[in-house]
């Protein structure tokens, strides 16, 4: 199989095209043949014109690639190697919603030959390839899983917007149905990692290797977030606490701050479904998306107080919230709990307005009913950084100073400045 990639007598598709399947197509696409599937026909259209949707990748990560970009399922039928990269979100319940990778497991199916490869990138919980995904395969195909097609898992690792930690530059996990097939599988993503490939024993351990990386950064975030708490009860500054501790050569230094994305504050809910199908109740993994969800609500609420103290009323306050992707330098929205803060300070009847240098407006209001402002007024009462974008780097405290009334409010929820040295008339806080 993979020297018949390699010569170009049998191609590769990759279904779900964005973060993740589109970097992976174009690299797969610099040696192999390769079918980019996606069901978006706008986003189809624009990677065909050498324009990444998620404006992750510039014109030149599409020059000297054998990618064909398609939104029909029946062109899947023309490739012997599958991989599937599409979304595994929750719902409003918290429950996995694992519609999308169904879905594309349809769509494969229906065009499955004997001797294919299928294998799984998109997050899910211990068992799910296996159990869930390879039966539809079978259904659809009328075929055999291990004797007439092979199943594999590999879990993404990529991180958006990273020019360092990029997808050939992480170490790959590859898995395989069995032994035939993990070489194969290994081999292929070989031919593009450069940090190496590890063989996991099972497919179910390569599934739980990936679900466990953001539980234990879910995790570690939240224990940051809990101490951020005590510590403003206290009048102690959390980030000079984590200063002074990393002095210890084993302290492992995390930040607070607020969890969102479509990783970190997702994957934990999946080992959480999981675990409780076989009758456990987790109470660490929960007990750190509690707190870790209720961020919003916390500085939502510090805010109000110190609004109070300083002489002003909650509902005749403006409000600036710098930054509304899930993470700085991107243009990614999904489950930003920058919006769950905004929504938390609106129940006060607070004014809010929104900026972003990232985000697309048409995007924000779609997704959270927000309008972004192209430009700050100077009467605000209060100013939030939520997201630590290059841009807002630049700024200094007058430039704050500037924008807002007497007694104004700055929240630095990143901790991207240093705490004024004097009084400046600009009461700071940070998370």
């Amino acid at each position: 199989m993979h020297q018949e990639l390699l010569d170009k007598k049998k191609k590769i598709s990759v279904t779900g095209l964005g973060y993740v399947g589109l970097p992976l197509a174009l690299e797969l696409g610099r040696h192999f043949s390769v079918i980019g599937f996606d069901i978006n026909e706008g986003r189809v259209e624009m990677m065909k014109n050498g324009v990444d949707p998620s404006n992750e990748l510039d014109a030149s990560a599409f020059a000297n690639t054998d990618v064909y970009f398609t939104a029909k399922p029946e062109d899947l039928s023309q490739a012997h190697f599958h991989i599937v990269a599409v979304p595994t979100p929750v719902d409003e319940h918290k429950v996995p919603n694992l519609v999308p990778v169904y879905k594309a497991s349809e769509s494969i199916g229906k065009y499955l030959k004997k001797g294919d490869y299928v294998v799984y990138e998109s997050t899910v919980y211990p068992g799910c390839t296996e159990e869930d995904c390879q039966p539809i395969l079978e259904k659809q195909s009328g075929l055999k899983a291990v004797e007439d097609f092979k199943v594999g898992y590999s879990p993404e690792r990529i991180v958006p917007g990273s020019k360092v930690k990029t997808l050939v530059t992480i170490a790959k996990v590859v898995s395989g149905c069995d032994e035939e097939s993990l070489n194969v599988i290994a081999d292929v993503y070989g031919q593009i990692i450069t940090a190496g490939i590890h063989k996991a024993a099972s497919i179910r351990v390569a599934e739980a290797a990936k679900v466990i990386e953001n539980t234990q950064r879910d995790l570690n975030i939240s224990l940051m977030n809990e101490l951020a708490i005590i510590f403003d009860k206290l009048g102690i500054d959390t980030q000079e606490v984590l200063e002074a501790a990393s002095t210890k050569w084993n302290f492992l230094k995390f930040y607070p701050g607020l969890v969102g994305g479509h990783c970190i504050s997702v994957d934990p809910y999946y080992l959480l479904h999981k675990s409780k199908q076989i009758g456990y109740d987790p109470q660490v993994i929960l007990s750190g998306r509690r707190i870790n969800d209720s961020m919003p609500s916390f500085i939502a609420k510090r805010l109000v107080q110190i609004l109070i103290q300083r002489g002003k009323s909650p509902g005749n306050a403006k409000v600036l919230v710098m930054g509304v992707t899930f993470k700085e330098n991107v243009s990614d929205i999904r489950n930003s709990k920058v919006a769950d803060l905004i929504r938390e300070l609106m129940q006060f009847s607070i004014n809010v307005h929104v900026t972003d240098p990232f985000a697309s407006p048409n995007e924000v209001a779609h997704e959270y009913g927000l309008t972004l402002i192209d430009t700050p007024s100077d009467d605000y009462d209060a100013v939030i950084v939520a997201v630590s974008h290059k841009q807002y780097l630049e700024q200094d405290f007058n430039y704050y100073k500037s924008i807002m009334k007497e007694d104004p409010v700055l929240m630095d929820i990143k901790g991207v400045y240093e705490r004024p040295k004097q009084d400046n008339g600009l009461l700071y806080w940070r998370l």
